[in-house]
């Protein structure tokens, strides 16, 4: 093992031993390299008369860029916009979201009762650092039964993971508790550690929590943490902040467990994807929370340099023009207006969706399941496959849906005005009409 890796090791065991039991083998063994990025960082700050470390090419002194390039660039100088961001992300960058995950989530106590963020490449790539670092072969993941499908390519494929789902809904239409309940004591009963995975708002039924349910879910992991489980918690908040009714959960679940226990892990994946509408700049973060003993920030430091070794050594770091580009925008006056007008938007879509749905008429050919929250809703047939009523829509009607499983079929209504909307759902009904001739 690299001495680097040994040293932070020592302060993670040092804080919390739990958290060495958590780890990958390859979360064990990582580290973040002092050679070169070390000696350029040394070099930026003493370097007074030539500094001939960095990897980029200048010219009298800045950044060497091609005219085209920038000429489509505005308000961000070259150095900010073409050069390369740190493994870790920006720093102002990082603190600025720590900021604002502290605001959005009052049950955090204060923005250094958690890690700094490490900037990855999206949120499915943080998904990725995540399971390099924390997930084993044969290590369980638990996960409902509607499930982002690249859930299977990340931990099961590529880590040799196992998925163990549980129904998402009960027949009262709620979260089933009572089934979450079941499956993570029953996956514990055989193992040490376990995994659980959260994703509210959920893909893909938009689904989100409310707060005694939010209560229940930190009350059922917390037992089994007293029980002397591991339990990784990790939060997957793609499309945090997008709630549409008054009795959901406001804040993520992160901010519920992340000081709930020592044998807790809470891992935050989130992002500007969604949250910011900029699904292509790819900025993510990975956000750690844990009860420490003593002064947590050594134990976060270890954890967030395993994790920015882990970018560093799969895709070096994530595009600094993307991340100057978010970091402008959340400094401006109006960036909180102009989110909460997008939300509004998204939030009509979906009422309308239910006052379309209400009419009673679809209910001899599907059932609703519940959303409040997010991109997307779902709902089930009662007697036709969804892959054969996706096709025939799609053939004769040019509209798209996704087929979930044998019954599901998911609207994204955040790509639909909402006088789309009624339209859409009529000529599903028709759809299904002409299979049933």
């Amino acid at each position: 093992m690299n001495p680097i890796a040994k040293e932070l090791n020592q302060i993670i065991t040092s804080g919390n031993a739990n958290l060495m039991a958590m780890f990958s083998d390859i979360g064990q063994n990582l580290f973040f390299p002092k050679g070169i990025l070390t000696q350029s960082a040394e070099a930026k700050k003493k370097a007074h008369k030539f500094n001939a470390t960095v990897g980029i090419a200048t010219e009298n002194g800045h950044t060497m860029h091609l005219p085209s390039v920038m000429n489509a660039v505005t308000g961000i100088t070259p150095e900010n916009a073409l050069t390369y961001a740190p493994s870790y992300g920006l720093p102002e960058l990082r603190q600025t979201w720590r900021e604002a995950l502290h605001r959005k989530n009052p049950s955090i106590a204060s923005p250094e009762a958690i890690s700094l963020p490490v900037v990855t490449s999206g949120i499915t790539h943080g998904v990725s650092v995540f399971a390099d670092i924390w997930v084993k072969p044969d290590d369980v993941i638990i996960l409902p039964d509607m499930m982002w499908g690249n859930y299977n390519m990340i931990f099961c494929v590529r880590k040799g993971a196992r998925i163990e789902q549980y129904p998402l809904f009960s027949e009262s239409g709620g979260f089933n508790l009572d089934a979450f309940e079941q499956t993570v004591r029953q996956q514990a009963e055989d193992r040490r550690k376990i995994i659980v995975l959260l994703n509210f708002p959920h893909n893909p039924s938009g689904y989100s929590i409310t707060e005694a349910e939010a209560d229940r879910i930190v009350e059922i992991l917390t037992r089994l943490a007293e029980g002397g489980i591991n339990v990784i918690a990790v939060t997957d908040d793609s499309y945090f902040g997008l709630f549409y009714e008054e009795d959901t959960l406001k804040e993520s679940l992160f901010a519920r467990l992340y000081n709930q226990h020592p044998r807790i892990l809470a891992v935050k994946l989130d992002g500007a994807t969604k949250e910011d509408f900029v699904w292509g700049l790819r900025v993510g973060f990975i956000t750690y929370g844990n009860k420490i003993e003593g002064d947590p920030e050594a134990v976060y430091d270890a954890l967030v340099k395993k994790t920015a070794g882990c970018v560093r050594g799969t895709i070096s770091n994530a595009s600094r023009l993307s991340q100057s580009l978010l970091l402008n925008a959340m400094k401006s006056d109006t960036y909180d207006s102009e989110k909460k007008a997008k939300t509004e938007i998204l939030k009509a879509r979906a009422q309308c969706v239910k006052r379309v749905l209400a009419d009673p008429k679809f209910s001899q050919a599907w059932d609703v399941y519940p959303f409040n929250s997010g991109y997307f809703m779902c709902i089930r047939l009662k007697k036709h496959d969804a892959e054969t009523v996706r096709r025939h829509l799609l053939d004769k009607y040019g509209v798209g849906l996704i087929a979930i499983g044998k019954k599901n079929l998911r609207v994204a209504f955040s790509c639909l005005d909402e006088n789309q909307i009624p339209e859409l759902f009529d000529i599903l009904f028709q759809g299904i009409e002409d299979l049933e001739k």
